[in-house]
Formats: structure tokens, C-alpha cells, sequence
């Protein structure tokens, strides 16, 4: 299917939803407390395959990202930036904007309580593109100006969320298993996509901070599956179901405006929150539109393909006809550049 067509077809079903949003059901992610020390890198330039030169990056930082997949940089976002992200975040809680597209989501624990919409009950959002101020946030400068570094001049953000990780119920459900994120992108190469992940509070341990696996950005694609997991699982969180537990971890203990940028065969996951309050965070996942999809059927990315056309076809109520591909391409909003072949 050409991509206007397949883009055409999805607003049609969106617009028979009369703007209203996308509701399901979605877990959080686990990060074991361990700590690990980061390998230093040892080769020269020339053998850089995860960065761009553009003389951003300093040769330590992309060293660095070279040989663990991700870079953190200190206070990226301004507070006046973030305090718009957290109005616009309550805005859609209590339904005073109710962007085309969006998926509200509840952890599962949640789920069977009769509460309405609101702050303490939404667990996340995902792809916002139609909100104009959230959107904001994967056109910032000063966002955009690493993203570059990692996908080139023509830059697609393909992949939104805004994060706000509740207080743990007891049943362990705010946890992030870990996974891949290329787990669910049908779009290669791997190394010209990025995620940019901005904390809006302090992160650490207590509330759930991500957990990343130094270097694991150099392992292939890894079957992906439900955890068994007694308190709950929710709706597309997939975890890796065969690493090395015994690799070691670091956690991304991050300041508000803190961005960590990360390579999507990284592997990461987040803790418990096992405070009382949301820990909030917004990211955006960017690839080259240089980028091309790819058929993922016989792969082990087949299944999240046939669940996530389910959830639509669930939602929409008809068979969208769609494939992962086209559900990627409406995703898509070139940020900066060109739009090439993604």
C-alpha cells in the first residue's frame, strides 16, 4: 500500500472516532537494583558506526555512545519547556484536549477501578503528534541538534509518549520488563534511529529511573514476549526472554531537563515506583528518513505486527486492512529536512 493511501485510510477511521482518543491497557518496566560499571571505549574514528560526524558531539561523547549506545546530556530542556509539557499533559487528563490519534493508556492495576480520566490514572500517552504543544518537544533546537548526530539531516520523529509512571499498587506492575525498542519498529537501518528521553522531574531508583545494559546496542534483535509476571501484565510491553542476567546494569539517575539519547537495540527497562508521587518523563524516537520499511512477516517481530493491527481493528471496530508498515507511516512527521523513502 503507498503510503498516501495508507495515511488516508487511518484518518478516515480516526475521523469516525469524532477525535476522540485511543483508550488501553499498558505495563511498566523492570530494572533489577544492580550496578555496573561502563566499559571504556578502545578503537579509533574510523571505526564510528553509531554516530554522524557533524562536530557536535565531542570525540569522548561519541567514543562513549560508540561503545555503550547511549549518551546522557545534563539540563538539554529548559523548566519553562517542560512546565508547557506538564499543561498540556493535564490539559488531555481531564479532557480539555483531546488531540486526533492519541492512546491514553492505564496501567493495569488500575484498570478495574471505576475512576474517570485524571492525572492519577493516566499512566501514559502515546503518540501526541497531533497535540501542537506536545509535538514541541521533537522540533526543540536544542533536541534536534543531537538527534542529528545519530540520523543524519533529514530527521522523521516516528514514535511519542509522554510517560507518567504511577505509584506502585504492590503488584509490581509499574515495572518496564526489558526489551528492545527496535522490537517494534518495521523501518531499518537500526543505527540511523534514536530515541531522545527527557526527564521532567528528578529520576532515580525510588521512582523508577531507566536501567540500560552498557553495549548490548551491538547485539542483534532478540526475541521478544509477555513476562510471566503474577501482578499483571499490560498490553504491549514485550520483554527480551533470553539475555544475560548476569551483564551489567547502570541506572540513569537524571536531573529535570536531563535527556538521555539511546540506540534502539539497547537494552533498558525501568523499576518500581515506590514513591507516592508520578514520575514524568517525554521522549520521542527519531529516525533518517532515509530510513525504508521493511516486510516483517517470518521474523520475530511478526507477532507485535498482528497485535497491533488487533488493537486497531479493536478500536476502530472494522478491519482497517492496515499492515505495521502503514501504521508506522502515519505515525511519521518529518521534523527537519527532507522526506525521502521512510
Amino acid at each position: 500500500m503507498e503510503q498516501p493511501r495508507a495515511a488516508a485510510r487511518l484518518r478516515r477511521i480516526l475521523g469516525h472516532l469524532g477525535g476522540s482518543s485511543v483508550r488501553a491497557v499498558v505495563s511498566f518496566g523492570v530494572a533489577h537494583r544492580t550496578s555496573g560499571k561502563i566499559t571504556p571505549a578502545n578503537f579509533h574514528p574510523q571505526q564510528f558506526q553509531y554516530t554522524l560526524d557533524n562536530n557536535v558531539l565531542s570525540l569522548d561523547q561519541r567514543k562513549f555512545y560508540e561503545e555503550n549506545g547511549f549518551l546522557v546530556i545534563k539540563n538539554l530542556v529548559s523548566d519553562a519547556d517542560i512546565q508547557h509539557f506538564r499543561v498540556a499533559f493535564e490539559k488531555i487528563c481531564s479532557e480539555e484536549s483531546k488531540p486526533a490519534g492519541l492512546m491514553i493508556i492505564r496501567d493495569v492495576s488500575s484498570v478495574e477501578s471505576e475512576n474517570i480520566p485524571s492525572e492519577e490514572t493516566i499512566a501514559r500517552i502515546q503518540d501526541y503528534q497531533e497535540d501542537k504543544e506536545l509535538f514541541r518537544y521533537c522540533t526543540l533546537p536544542e533536541i534536534l541538534k543531537y538527534v542529528e548526530c545519530f540520523t543524519g539531516p533529514n530527521v522523521m520523529a516516528m514514535h511519542t509518549m509522554l510517560i507518567n509512571k504511577p505509584p506502585d499498587t504492590g503488584r509490581k506492575t509499574s515495572r518496564h520488563p526489558l526489551h528492545q525498542d527496535l522490537h517494534f519498529f518495521p523501518f531499518r537501518p537500526s543505527n540511523r534511529i534514536v530515541c531522545a528521553w527527557t526527564a521532567m522531574e528528578h529520576i532515580d531508583g525510588n521512582n523508577g529511573c531507566l536501567a540500560v545494559l552498557p553495549g548490548t546496542h551491538k547485539l542483534p534483535l532478540k526475541p521478544h514476549d509477555y513476562p510471566q509476571w503474577e501482578g499483571g501484565v499490560n498490553i504491549f510491553y514485550h520483554g527480551i526472554q533470553n539475555y544475560d542476567q548476569d551483564h551489567a546494569r547502570v541506572h540513569l539517575v537524571m536531573e529535570k531537563g536531563d535527556t538521555v539519547f539511546f540506540h534502539p537495540l539497547l537494552i533498558h527497562g525501568s523499576g518500581r515506583n515506590q514513591t507516592q508521587g508520578f514520575r514524568k518523563a517525554i521522549s520521542c524516537h527519531f529516525a533518517s528518513s532515509d530510513c525504508h520499511y521493511i516486510d516483517v512477516k517470518d521474523t520475530s517481530q511478526e507477532h507485535i505486527e498482528k497485535e497491533a493491527v488487533g488493537i486497531v481493528d479493536k478500536f476502530y471496530g472494522s478491519d482497517s486492512g492496515l499492515d505495521l508498515k502503514d501504521i508506522w507511516m502515519f505515525r511519521g512527521r518529518l521534523v527537519k529536512g527532507k522526506r525521502i523513502t521512510l
